[in-house]
C-alpha cells in the first residue's frame, strides 16, 4: 500500500506488512518508536537516522534495520521509501540499528510488496513472495555506515561539533588538550566509548557525511575541500580504504 497513515499496521493480522511513502526534501520524523521491527528502505534520496547510541546515513537503494521498540528519527533528503514492519520473532538481525546492502532480488521485492493488500493471502502468491523476502533480508550484508556517538557529555560535544563541521586535520592530541586530558587518556576514552580509534571514527564520519553529498551532487572536489582534504585523491583514497570502492563507483552502483 501507498502513502497510507501508519496506525493501520497494528490492526493488520499478518506478521509483515509493507507500505511506500513519498516524503518532500529535508521532512523530519520525530523521534518515535515501533511495536514491529521495521525495515526502511530508500528507493531514491538519502536517510539520515538518528537514535541513542549513533547516527546512520543511508544512500540510495539501500536499506535500514530499526528494531523493534528503538527510539529514532530520520529526516528525508527527497526520498520515496518502502518499508517492511515485522512483527518481533519473525526475522532478528540484531537488537541495534545498522545500514544493510539490498540485493537486486532483494530490491524488486520491496518494489512489489508495497502493492499488495495488507491483508494479504498468506498460502498464495503474494504469501511466498513476502516469505522470499524475509530469506533476503536474512542474508544481507551489514555496511559500515553508523557514526558511534559516546556517552560522556564532554565527548560527544566535540563528536557532534565535528559532524556540523568535518575537518581531515583535527587530531587526537587537539581534543585531548580540548578536554584536559593526555593524549594516552584520550585514546582510551575514545575507543572505549565509540569501539572506534579517534583516526577510524573520523574517517568514517567523513565518508558517511559524504554520502549524503554525493547523492544530491556535490562534485567529489568540493566535499574534499571542504572536509579539509589536500587534495580530491587524497579524499577518494580514505573513502576507498573505508567502504572498498571509489566515490564514483560506490554512487554508480546506487543507481
Amino acid at each position: 500500500m501507498r502513502n497510507i497513515s501508519i496506525d493501520l499496521l497494528d490492526e493488520t493480522p499478518r506478521p509483515v506488512v509493507a507500505i511506500g511513502t513519498d516524503y518532500s526534501h529535508g521532512h523530519l520524523l520525530p523521534r518515535h518508536t515501533h511495536r514491529r521491527a521495521q525495515l526502511l528502505y530508500g528507493a531514491t534520496g538519502v536517510m539520515q537516522v538518528s537514535t541513542h547510541d549513533g547516527n546512520w546515513v543511508v544512500p540510495p537503494q539501500r536499506a535500514v534495520w530499526i528494531p523493534a521498540g528503538v527510539a529514532h528519527e530520520v529526516t528525508m533528503l527527497g526520498v520515496s521509501t518502502r518499508s517492511v514492519y515485522i512483527e518481533p520473532g519473525v526475522v532478528d538481525l540484531g537488537a541495534r540499528c545498522q545500514v544493510i546492502s539490498v540485493s537486486p532480488l532483494m530490491r524488486h521485492l520491496l518494489m512489489e510488496a508495497v502493492e499488495i493488500p495488507l491483508a494479504y493471502d498468506e498460502t498464495g502468491r503474494d504469501g511466498v513472495l513476502i516469505d522470499l523476502l524475509l530469506h533476503e533480508l536474512a542474508r544481507s550484508t551489514n555496511l559500515p555506515l553508523h557514526i558511534p556517538l559516546p556517552v560522556d557529555a564532554r565527548l560527544l560535544e566535540l563528536c557532534q561539533g565535528f559532524l556540523q563541521r568535518p575537518d581531515a586535520h583535527q587530531s587526537p592530541q587537539q581534543w585531548a588538550d580540548q578536554l584536559h586530558v593526555s593524549l594516552r587518556t584520550f585514546n582510551r576514552l575514545f575507543r572505549q566509548q565509540t569501539e572506534l580509534s579517534f583516526s577510524q571514527w573520523r574517517q568514517r564520519a567523513c565518508v558517511i557525511l559524504a554520502l549524503a553529498r554525493l547523492a544530491a551532487g556535490d562534485p567529489v572536489t568540493r566535499i574534499a575541500l571542504d572536509f579539509g582534504y589536500d587534495s580530491p585523491g587524497a579524499f577518494s583514497t580514505m573513502f576507498r580504504r573505508v567502504l572498498g570502492q571509489a566515490p564514483s563507483v560506490w554512487m554508480d552502483a546506487a543507481k
